[in-house]
């Protein structure tokens, strides 16, 4: 399914292209080395927006707009695993 042809610079693609990847691989940064785990959580969900957006952005270069929805699963995902590893976190946390 193709959606109606929208101009956009090929340019401001590209370079939307290099801002989101070398945000990805400084976002893998800090999971890898953050200092705590809610840090790494914030970098993980930070990784899965950073995904949509490359999802979104590969329909503006596509015109494909069936990528819609891999954005929109990705945003399902990332939220279910927010609550659900938050809510691991919270039960981990013992009282004093």
């Amino acid at each position: 399914m193709y959606s109606e042809p929208f101009f956009i610079p090929a340019w401001v693609l590209w370079t939307c292209q290099v801002v989101l990847g070398a945000s990805i691989v400084l976002t893998m940064i800090r999971v890898i080395l953050g200092p705590s785990t809610p840090d790494r959580l914030l970098a993980l969900d930070l990784l899965a927006s950073l995904t949509m957006g490359q999802a979104i952005l590969l329909v503006f270069m596509s015109q494909f707009i069936s990528y819609l929805d891999i954005a929109s699963a990705i945003a399902v995902v990332s939220f279910l695993a927010t609550v659900a590893f938050s809510r691991y976190l919270e039960k981990q946390e013992k009282p004093i």
